[in-house]
């Protein structure tokens, strides 16, 4: 009697195979559309948060431009990191001593007192 009652079970469950099968792929689109969603707003408060990289902090200091210093900073790395060398490497960038000197001061200032600055010199820092 046991057998009988396994074959029908297992006709049954046969039976509802096609319609597990499609609340399964139901399921699966839901979890992908969601997924999607998820990282567009993602994507979307990410941009709005960094916002754009423009207004008085970004204007540049005695004619250094973030990217300009964002490079000389980069180009203290062959030189083991010593600052005493930047005024060398912005030079080689086409950089004056004291413009270099009072674009340095400033940039670090503003790297310090706004996020956006920072956020945008990272990413041009590291080349993200």
């Amino acid at each position: 009697m046991g057998i009988m009652k396994d074959m029908k079970n297992m006709k049954n469950l046969v039976a509802g195979a096609p319609d597990m099968i499609e609340e399964a792929q139901k399921m699966a689109a839901n979890a992908q559309q969601q997924a999607q969603q998820q990282a567009a707003a993602a994507a979307q408060q990410q941009a709005a948060a960094s916002g754009p990289a423009t207004g008085p902090d970004f204007e540049p200091i005695a004619g250094v431009s973030l990217e300009q210093y964002a490079e000389v900073a980069k180009g203290l790395a062959e030189y083991n990191y010593d600052q005493s060398m930047a005024p060398q490497v912005a030079a080689m960038k086409g950089i004056g001593a004291d413009a270099w000197q009072t674009a340095s001061d400033t940039w670090n200032e503003r790297i310090k007192a706004n996020p956006s600055v920072a956020k945008q010199f990272n990413a041009l820092y590291t080349g993200r």
